[in-house]
């Protein structure tokens, strides 16, 4: 029997797209990246977060750190930074070698402050999801980001909207990755922030006629 787990997407990919479809296709089509000051941050503050090897018992409350998860439905895989698992049995599920049930919480940790726009929502949503599909649980109603500029957390209302959006980007997603459509640069501030902008080149004009230009000019600062 072929394996096909080849098909399935990074979960955390869809924070990608949501900020920008061809820094996306960039990274987990083309292969492509480079670190910047950001980059590294976030990677040192997820470091801390995913020790597999750490798990804790508080009371109530069980505290998993760097928990694989999966959904069949939208084929993607990934992985959580913490889930807290909270003692309640009307509501909970069955844990192996646990006793009573428990309702699990998934936290995602970001580096710097919370955004006005839904991309880490729609990722943190998209891990409730597949613990919702492997555990077989109820719905989860509110998951957590962490962020590490404010070290606070904030409550993300997991509501029909933003679940909708992300099985219609995961769709988008896998019809691309298909394709292998790295779609085409619209530039914007984003761009600064974006570790990977000297290889993306957004300003670089699109038709053949005015790329030549665009060389030029580069090339007159170095000839």
């Amino acid at each position: 029997m072929q394996d096909d787990t080849d098909e399935y997407l990074l979960l955390s990919g869809i924070q990608h797209y949501a900020f920008c479809k061809r820094q996306w296709a960039m990274i987990y089509i083309e292969s492509v990246w480079e670190e910047n000051e950001r980059t590294v941050s976030g990677t040192i503050l997820h470091e801390r977060a995913h020790n597999s090897l750490i798990t804790e018992k508080r009371g109530n409350l069980i505290i998993t750190h760097d928990l694989p998860v999966l959904s069949h439905r939208l084929k993607i895989v990934g992985k959580c930074d913490v889930v807290e698992f909270l003692r309640n049995d009307i509501e909970g599920v069955n844990l192996f070698g646990r006793k009573g049930k428990w309702q699990p919480f998934p936290v995602e940790y970001k580096r710097g402050n919370p955004k006005i726009s839904d991309i880490d929502r729609l990722q943190l949503c998209a891990q409730a999801m597949c613990l919702e599909e492997m555990l077989l649980c109820p719905s989860i109603k509110i998951a957590y980001l962490y962020y590490g500029e404010t070290k606070r957390r904030e409550t993300v209302q997991l509501i029909s909207e933003l679940r909708n959006q992300v099985d219609k980007l995961f769709a988008e997603m896998h019809k691309a990755y298909k394709q292998h459509n790295t779609f085409q640069a619209k530039p914007s501030r984003s761009c600064n922030s974006c570790s990977i902008k000297d290889i993306c080149l957004p300003g670089l004009p699109v038709e053949s006629g005015a790329v030549r230009t665009y060389l030029n000019e580069q090339l007159k600062d170095i000839l």
